[in-house]
């Protein structure tokens, strides 16, 4: 009977064991924080200066929202950025409300309609 006891602790205990790293692998994932670039402005012109003062981790997501039929989003490399081009491979969202979860590192993004990104339309995010 104590052999039964023992086998029923120690499969208890798994199973307590499991059920907290559960609770904490969800915790980590409710930690994601959505940010909406521009707050109440949107993803408009002079954007750059929005990301003074927050802090991105990767997992996080920024909401882009922009009228369509003016606007796009594109998700591309440092040499995107700095020559306001995006590449083929570059994703480009055009929803106007586009959810993109930040990768670790510094993550780019431009509105690749000819001048916009050259008139400010771009933002460098980094995400530890």
């Amino acid at each position: 009977m104590s052999n039964h006891q023992g086998r029923c602790s120690s499969s208890s205990a798994i199973v307590v064991a499991c059920t907290l790293i559960l609770v904490l692998a969800q915790s980590e994932i409710t930690q994601a924080k959505t940010f909406t670039v521009g707050d109440a402005s949107g993803w408009s012109f002079n954007v750059q200066s929005w990301t003074k003062g927050k802090k991105f981790k990767a997992g996080d997501a920024l909401v882009f929202n922009y009228d369509p039929s003016v606007h796009n989003v594109a998700a591309v490399d440092m040499n995107g950025y700095n020559s306001c081009s995006a590449s083929p491979s570059s994703a480009v969202y055009g929803s106007g409300n586009d959810e993109i979860k930040l990768s670790k590192g510094r993550n780019y993004f431009i509105c690749s309609i000819p001048g916009h990104c050259d008139g400010g339309l771009k933002i460098a995010v980094d995400a530890a």
